[in-house]
């Protein structure tokens, strides 16, 4: 179970990492793509901000779970972006950005489903915190 668990961490960690690139250095698809979304330059930096932070995260143990939830969420809003927005191919990509999403997906649903019992211990710390309050 743990090198199922490392070859999903690597897989989420090669995706998310290679994007850095052409998010940070103002890629001609990456700013298509911002651009359509109406959010270019701000929404593609902050977005690859959001990323390299939680490639970071994904390697500490303790910050692990939150890791994984950030990933699964901007997925989840890129997968919607092509979906909704920007159609499955962009720019003659052969729907490459879009499958690498769904990829990047589904690691960190399965990683999470696979930690459920530190998910559930999470939540539980964190209700119990907030009814003390």
């Amino acid at each position: 179970m743990k090198i199922v668990i490392l070859l999903l961490k690597l897989v989420i960690t090669i995706i998310v990492g290679q994007t850095l690139f052409f998010k940070f250095s103002g890629a001609e698809e990456s700013v298509y793509i911002f651009s359509t979304l109406g959010i270019e330059p701000w929404g593609r930096l902050a977005l690859g901000t959001l990323e390299l932070v939680s490639i970071i995260l994904l390697w500490i143990p303790k910050a692990e779970l939150y890791a994984l939830v950030l990933v699964l969420g901007m997925m989840s809003g890129a997968i919607a972006s092509h979906l909704f927005i920007l159609g499955i191919i962009v720019m003659r990509d052969g729907g490459e950005l879009f499958i690498l999403g769904i990829v990047t997906w589904i690691s960190s649903a399965v990683l999470l489903s696979l930690k459920r019992e530190e998910v559930k211990a999470t939540v539980l710390k964190f209700v119990a915190k907030k009814q003390a309050v």
